[in-house]
């Protein structure tokens, strides 16, 4: 029994460092697509990992990166945080979101900390949840 609740109390403390992350890494998603529903690609730059920035150059570029590749994003109708996990020391947010047409996506966002906060590293789209008959 001593066992087991000693294990019980090892997987809770391995939990704490992405559970204490939890809500300022959301607040940085929402943040960023708050940004974008007001047009701000500046500000939703912000928020971007220092990769990302190098990669698109300029908030304008990174903007237009958004509308035509993840408009579900751009324009979101709603959005869910799912489960934050560490994979292969990354943690990873998954999201979901609801386009203007009711579609739902799930996106998994990678996060990294930076000098200036939690920052967004990168963004997978996931395969389509609400496919069906």
């Amino acid at each position: 029994m001593r066992d087991g609740l000693y294990a019980v109390l090892f997987a809770a403390v391995l939990a704490l460092p992405a559970a204490a992350q939890e809500e300022p890494i959301r607040q940085t998603i929402q943040s960023q697509i708050d940004a974008f529903l007001a047009d701000d690609f500046a500000r939703a730059f912000t928020f971007a990992s220092p990769t990302i920035k190098q990669m698109f150059g300029t908030p304008e570029n990174f903007g237009a990166m958004v509308k035509n590749g993840y408009p579900m994003v751009y324009r979101p109708s709603s959005v869910e945080m799912g489960e934050l996990r560490e994979v292969a020391g990354n943690l990873w947010q998954r999201v979901r979101v609801t386009d203007q047409g009711g579609a739902g996506w799930f996106l998994d966002y990678m996060m990294v900390e930076t000098p200036e906060g939690w920052q967004i590293n990168a963004v997978q789209l996931l395969p389509a949840p609400d496919v069906g008959a």
